[in-house]
């Protein structure tokens, strides 16, 4: 299997809900700044909408960081407003809530469960050029952190920002980071 580390995100044109309306989405929206596109199997479930709680309650530290969140599903864009109408987690949600009913892009992303018509639980950071910088992918039953996701996001940026310097295991902001070189190796 090709990774899509550093690929470019495949084109696509779908609808979400968002802020109250319906608005359309592309590939093109992800280009100029840090990108989240966030699948997740079905809207009115169990582990998503825990998921999409987590990430509203951090969604002003993502737009804090310039990162827009995109979360995902097949569901069509008329039953994220339905969720969102009835679901006091799901209200709090301010980033768009893109419908997929054909499937199109959650294949483009490699996350398809195509027996179920359903995404896998796949989290997607994608960089200002439109191309993927970080890659999670989890079994239907665990549920992602949101708090984790903005710290590999945090040192993403950092190494964007900082040619030549990588960020260790368990990086924070402000922490020290690497500089590769010879005198390196065998020595961490």
């Amino acid at each position: 299997m090709k990774t899509l580390i550093n690929s470019e995100v495949m084109p696509f044109n779908a609808t979400a809900f968002h802020n109250g309306k319906f608005v359309a989405v592309s590939d093109a929206d992800l280009r100029g700044k840090w990108s989240v596109v966030f699948f997740y199997p079905a809207d009115f479930t169990f582990v998503c909408p825990t998921e999409l709680g987590d990430l509203a309650d951090n969604y002003a530290e993502f737009q804090r960081l310039g990162v827009e969140i995109y979360g995902v599903s097949t569901d069509t864009h008329f039953t994220h407003k339905a969720w969102h109408d009835t679901s006091d987690t799901i209200r709090k949600i301010q980033f768009p809530m893109i419908g997929d009913p054909t499937g199109v892009i959650t294949r483009n992303f490699g996350v398809m469960i195509e027996e179920a018509g359903l995404a896998e639980r796949g989290t997607f950071v994608i960089d200002p050029e439109g191309k993927i910088q970080i890659i999670e992918i989890n079994a239907g039953g665990i549920g992602r952190d949101a708090l984790e996701l903005l710290r590999k996001i945090k040192a993403a940026q950092y190494v964007a920002a900082h040619p030549g310097e990588v960020c260790p295991a368990k990086w924070k902001e402000g922490d020290a980071t690497l500089a590769p070189s010879l005198d390196l190796v065998g020595k961490i």
